[in-house]
């Protein structure tokens, strides 16, 4: 059961790889298996071949089951006409509304489609902006609302180690996300629709208002949320930054371990108290009994948490478990295990692109293999530091593979925080979400800081968290390797040779560009610009993306992610080409994360970002240097530029030209038509490139017919956002560029721009398409623009 089921979580997960899905008619192929798998298997070579046919067919088996459901789930899509269009909607709030900076957030239910001819997929994600509108929007799930909607078809960026928002929306089963339009008729109709899932979400807002009401404006009231409703949106960024660099992150949610140890307290609760009634105990065994009142409450706050997968997890293993228990039949640990895991991918084969799924299931894992069938008692205190050291070690390859950062304080931050945490805060949590005490909610609150103020304390320690670039496949899996032949039981020989497996993820590095070689990154932020020049010994940061919200922004969201995993642990020079924020929103995040050597702007001295700076200069015409054979050089501004109050920051912006040879790089910022002739006046001769990142997005305000002509680009490159407010680019400054003879790369179609270029070759990869996925939008994207729409 076990290698079939494995088989078949291989086959679902090979599903999620494809750029495009089968055809569903190639599965009648498995039909063919049948005949084969009756025939006799008396010999080995006959079991072998049995057993491989078994694998195949299951590995099929998930690879067509998951085609099948991504096929249901993605006939239900908006359509591209419908897209920034105002749409008239019945529905109801599924879900508790998670609170971002400027208003709410939730999936809502469509039920009926007021607007003639438009349809909409069931389920859409939809946002309030509270500035937008004279009287901020209340809704509380499980509303009924008559809303007027604008919508568009899930898109996000798609860099290099970067979060894929496209998958998420696909395993929320939302097809849509868009906003509520202020100015539309937005009427609630009923207080409350009575549904089971309905009842549960509103059960889960009372909870959380109770919460807030009774702790206020508490630092720790957010995670006491968490622990009961599982509501993660309520942790501020600060704490949970806390939270991952000592690795408890898994406490501060609805774990596993929490569920076990209050299915646990009511398994020992209800069976004592059964045994003590002989009618009863005649009736039904008090463990049978027990296993029931257990199973129903780890059910009911699995509910009340919002069905995530480790709760998944831990309810399916408990439901195997109370089944044999049931019918009394002895069920290894591994099959427990197993099982759970076909039933989480049975009711959602995308789990596996969640790394919730795989730390989950590979904890758990981790635990019956240094604990199962091992000889002899030993005492508790001994089995949970091997469950700790189990969780150092094991772990290792999954987090350096999924986040590329391990932390070393998390051994000791585990040993306090678990034993507190779940025997402590959460039932404290949880009675005091049932009781009317509210000194309940205030003891869990104290437990709680004292655990984050030791939390703290590690946190601040220098090197708590070991950074790094993301490990080869190979490497990773010979770690998990090493990791497994660490943990073997004592006795077995020679069990330090698994550290050594280890060594490959930390010491095989990304290989860098050879001298003479420039490797560029011009990422997909959006409506902004970000791009990474990296030579043999050297890197520059050129820009730095739009701030998104709050404490989200492109350099800790995308620009940090995709520079470490790349293996560029600092920067030689970040330079900020004007006071734009969809140019430098995410610069402090980015000083923040890594050392930078000098910082080039022509940012006002004021700026709050050259507060937080050294070594800084001023960007200027004529300024030069040659890295690893490869020449930088700036056209603009003038020196002179500094000195004119009334200049337009844009047409102050830095212009850079990298060249090696003849091959040639203008990244052009957002200079306007000013600059441009200036540009033809002082430097006519150093303008053409064999790619011009596009002035101004593609703005009518910049690319003048004598600046394209003298550009010539091979490659212009548009950085925009899907379906920004301001429709660029226009499609005038698109077809100059067009019938110059360029070839066309936008952000939002090609997601990040790969460039590698040297004094011969001039390669150019397009990152959405040759990582794409099935999911994934294809084909043009659609030119017309509300000019209402709210930005990305």
């Amino acid at each position: 059961m076990r290698s079939l089921i494995l088989s078949f979580v291989f086959g679902v997960w090979l599903l999620q790889q494809q750029a495009v899905l089968p055809d569903l008619k190639w599965a009648w192929l498995l039909v063919m298996f049948i005949p084969a798998l009756l025939l006799p298997h008396r010999t080995w070579r006959q079991r072998v071949a049995r057993l491989a046919l078994l694998i195949t067919l299951a590995c099929s088996l998930g690879f067509f089951y998951a085609a099948f459901f991504a096929q249901q789930r993605l006939s239900h899509s908006l359509s591209a006409e419908w897209q920034g269009e105002d749409i008239a909607v019945v529905g109801v709030v599924a879900e508790l509304p998670k609170q971002h900076e400027r208003g709410l957030r939730f999936a809502f239910d469509v039920e009926q489609v007021l607007t003639p001819h438009a349809t909409l997929p069931p389920h859409i994600l939809l946002a309030t902006y509270d500035d937008d509108q004279d009287e901020p929007l209340i809704l509380h799930a499980g509303e009924r609302w008559q809303l007027t909607v604008r919508l568009k078809q899930p898109h996000g960026s798609s860099n290099p180690h970067g979060f894929d928002f496209e998958a998420w929306m696909l395993e929320q089963n939302l097809r849509a996300n868009g906003y509520v339009h202020p100015k539309g008729q937005n009427t609630r109709l009923d207080a409350l629709v009575i549904t089971p899932s309905y009842l549960i979400e509103h059960l889960r807002e009372a909870v959380r208002e109770h919460f807030q009401k009774t702790l206020g404006d508490a630092p720790y009231t957010g995670v006491l949320t968490a622990l009961a409703v599982g509501d993660q949106s309520s942790i501020p960024d600060a704490q949970w930054k806390v939270f991952t660099r000592t690795g408890v992150n898994h406490l501060m949610s609805i774990s596993g371990l929490h569920i076990t140890m209050l299915a646990g307290l009511a398994f020992a609760l209800t069976y004592a108290l059964w045994r003590r009634s002989v009618r009863l105990t005649l009736r039904l065994p008090a463990r049978k009994a027990a296993a029931v009142a257990g199973l129903l409450v780890a059910l009911a706050y699995t509910l009340l948490s919002g069905f995530s997968v480790p709760a998944q997890r831990t309810v399916y293993m408990l439901t195997v478990i109370a089944a044999a228990l049931w019918l009394s039949r002895t069920v290894a640990a591994s099959q427990i295990l197993a099982a759970a895991l076909l039933a989480v991918l049975l009711l959602d084969p995308w789990a596996v692109l969640s790394p919730g799924f795989w730390l989950s299931f590979g904890a758990v894992a981790l635990i019956f293999y240094v604990t199962a069938h091992r000889l002899g008692r030993i005492h508790w205190l001994v089995e949970y530091g091997r469950v700790q050291w189990a969780m150092m070690i094991g772990l290792i390859p999954p987090l350096l593979a999924l986040f590329q950062q391990v932390s070393l304080v998390s051994p000791i931050a585990n040993a306090f925080a678990i034993p507190l945490v779940s025997f402590v805060v959460v039932p404290l949590t949880l009675l005091g979400a049932l009781l009317p005490f509210h000194w309940l909610l205030a003891l869990a609150h104290q437990a709680m800081s004292a655990c984050m103020a030791a939390l703290e304390w590690l946190n601040s320690l220098p090197d708590a968290v070991w950074t790094q670039h993301a490990p080869p496949a190979w490497s990773v899996t010979l770690g998990m390797a090493g990791a497994l032949w660490c943990l073997l039981p004592r006795g077995f020989p020679a069990r330090w040779l698994g550290l050594l497996m280890l060594l490959p993820m930390f010491l095989v590095l990304p290989a860098a560009p050879p001298d003479g070689v420039l490797r560029l990154i011009i990422f997909d932020v959006g409506q902004g610009l970000a791009v990474a020049a990296q030579t043999h010994n050297h890197v520059l940061l050129y820009d730095t993306g739009p701030d998104f919200s709050g404490e989200a922004d492109s350099g800790n969201r995308i620009l940090i992610p995709s520079l470490r995993a790349m293996g560029i642990a600092q920067l030689d020079g970040l330079m900020l080409t004007h006071d734009d924020t969809d140019h430098t929103g995410g610069a402090l995040s980015v000083m923040q994360a890594m050392p930078i050597n000098w910082l080039s702007s022509s940012l006002p001295g004021q700026s709050p970002i050259l507060q937080q700076a050294y070594n800084l200069r001023r960007c200027t015409d004529g300024q030069n240097w040659d890295w690893d054979g490869v020449h930088f050089e700036l056209l603009h501004p003038s020196r002179e530029s500094y000195a004119q109050e009334k200049i337009r920051k844009n047409n102050r912006g830095c212009v850079l030209r990298i060249s090696i040879g003849k091959q040639h790089i203008l990244l052009a910022t957002d200079i306007e038509k000013e600059s441009e002739q200036r540009l033809l006046k002082e430097h006519a001769d150093k303008l053409l490139a064999t790619l011009l990142v596009v002035p101004h997005h593609g703005s009518k305000t910049s690319s003048v017919q004598s600046f394209v002509e003298a550009v010539h680009p091979r490659y212009a490159v548009f950085t925009v956002g899907y379906r920004n407010r301001f429709g660029h680019p226009k499609e005038e400054v698109v077809e100059r560029y067009r019938a110059a003879g360029s070839e066309l790369l936008r952000s939002d179609e090609d997601g990040a721009i790969l460039v590698q270029m040297d004094a011969q070759d001039f390669a150019i990869e397009r990152y959405r398409k040759t990582h794409a996925r099935y999911w994934q939008q294809s084909g043009a994207v659609a030119k017309t623009i509300n000019a209402a729409e709210t930005p990305d």
